[in-house]
């Protein structure tokens, strides 16, 4: 039997890409997972996201990756619900992450509420039978789906810092880090509109701009 996980990394961030991966073992070889110390990333350091990645790799049959730009977010957002748009663009990304892999079995961590509907929007768009099984948590319950969330994290980590490197201290991306909110002030209060890599659609986002323009105004 082939056993597959899926998981996302930086579905709430205001910067850089969502990632979604997918790792693909024997069933014979799912113990060795949790041999090597596979646990949810967030449990995890960034220097043993790295070791694991690299062992989670020798270790899998595949592993396969999907970048999710914010241009592609956002126009996801802004042409219907935003939270039921982007489980479905998710859903739907996942799929092609899972059309790769072929597995028997494949475990994902849930996005949707309704962790059931989020596995059937899924199956969909899937070609070939298999079995979901779709939780909530599934990264900390499931170490194959675990081993994906550390190769999704370490791979989002990658590209913020590819961007921190180009741009400068812009923060984790995510709304909650300081770092990132001054990154984007000062980014509009110089350039004026945000750059790619930026999700435009976010109420953080927003919510920077208008306070530039109130600024403006009042300068005026």
């Amino acid at each position: 039997m082939l056993m597959a996980g899926v998981d996302e990394a930086g579905r709430g961030s205001v910067i850089g890409p969502l990632v979604i991966a997918g790792v693909s073992v024997e069933e014979n070889d799912l113990p060795k997972l949790a041999d090597i110390g596979v646990k949810d990333s967030k449990l995890l350091s960034p220097q043993k996201r790295e070791t694991l990645a690299t062992q989670i790799r020798k270790l899998a049959l595949n592993c396969h990756v999907v970048f999710l730009s914010p241009v592609e977010i956002d126009h996801v957002v802004e042409t219907g619900k935003r939270l039921h748009r982007l489980n479905r663009f998710e859903a739907q990304s996942m799929a092609r992450v899972i059309a790769i892999l072929k597995p028997d079995v494949a475990y994902v961590d849930a996005s949707d509420v309704i962790a059931d509907r989020f596995g059937g929007h899924i199956a969909e768009n899937l070609d070939f039978t298999l079995k979901i099984v779709s939780e909530h948590k599934a990264d900390i319950t499931y170490p194959i789906v675990s081993a994906a969330s550390i190769i999704a994290k370490v791979e989002r980590d990658r590209e913020i810092s590819r961007l921190q490197q180009k741009h400068g201290n812009l923060g984790c991306g995510y709304p909650s880090d300081s770092k990132t909110i001054n990154f984007l002030r000062d980014w509009i209060r110089k350039f004026g509109f945000y750059p790619d890599f930026v999700r435009k659609s976010w109420k953080t986002s927003k919510r920077v701009m208008l306070e530039s323009d109130s600024r403006q105004k009042k300068l005026q």
